[in-house]
């Protein structure tokens, strides 16, 4: 039960700062701020939780630490379901912060969510969308498998894991908005509803597809340290 409560309490850390931070100063500081705020959370959710629980914080990361054989698929499924809720939780929480402000619209303003296409971000398409949030995600738990695992650098992994979020959000934001987080994506799309929600879909398939080949590159060792 301690693991499920980190998870949902992390999730929501990682939502409520960096979805929190492009909702409420996105349009005014730009997008080195939110990058640095999704790394942010990482980090603090790492230290403060990743004792109890690891800090997935995201269902693509715990598919490649599945995929890599490091977790049961019990295990998984309960982690999916915490880090969903959490993002939830963290999505309602800006909700009524961002309500607060009286020329504040869902529909007009958004809720940091994910998406492409005309009207989003830069108007990057479909496919540009889905390479971006595989490689995007396979690069991210790679290095996430590669600082947990044998001969990586007591320490120090809450920061590399910090360092490598934000830097891909400062790729990616301008094309998705960089997801790379299932559950992230699905707490502002319930509350934002109509285009985030009809294209939800590839910010769940695209990330679980980069994080298994992540876990399963992982698995044979070519991406793991001799122990």
């Amino acid at each position: 039960m301690k693991k499920i409560i980190a998870e949902v309490l992390g999730t929501f850390f990682l939502v409520f700062f960096g979805v929190g931070t492009a909702v409420t100063t996105g349009a005014e500081f730009g997008l080195l701020p939110i990058a640095v705020a999704f790394g942010l959370s990482i980090v603090a959710a790492a230290y403060g939780l990743g004792a109890i629980s690891g800090a997935h914080l995201n269902p693509a990361v715990s598919l490649g630490v599945l995929c890599a054989g490091r977790m049961t698929a019990g295990e998984f499924v309960q982690y999916v379901i915490a880090q969903v809720v959490g993002a939830i939780l963290g999505a309602l929480v800006i909700y009524l912060i961002a309500t607060g402000k009286s020329d504040y619209s869902v529909t007009a303003n958004g809720l940091g969510q994910n998406g492409f296409g005309p009207g989003y971000g830069k108007g990057y398409g479909l496919g540009a969308a889905l390479i971006f949030e595989v490689v995007a995600t396979f690069i991210f738990v790679t290095v996430i498998l590669g600082v947990t695992g044998p001969g990586s650098t007591a320490g120090f992994a809450g920061l590399a894991i910090g360092l490598t979020l934000t830097a891909v959000h400062l790729v990616g934001i301008n094309v998705t908005g960089t997801s790379v987080n299932p559950a992230r994506s699905i707490g502002p799309a319930l509350f934002v509803g109509g285009q985030a929600l009809s294209q939800l879909w590839v910010f769940i398939v695209a990330p679980l597809v980069g994080g298994a080949l992540a876990g399963i590159v992982n698995a044979a060792g070519l991406t793991k340290a001799d122990a």
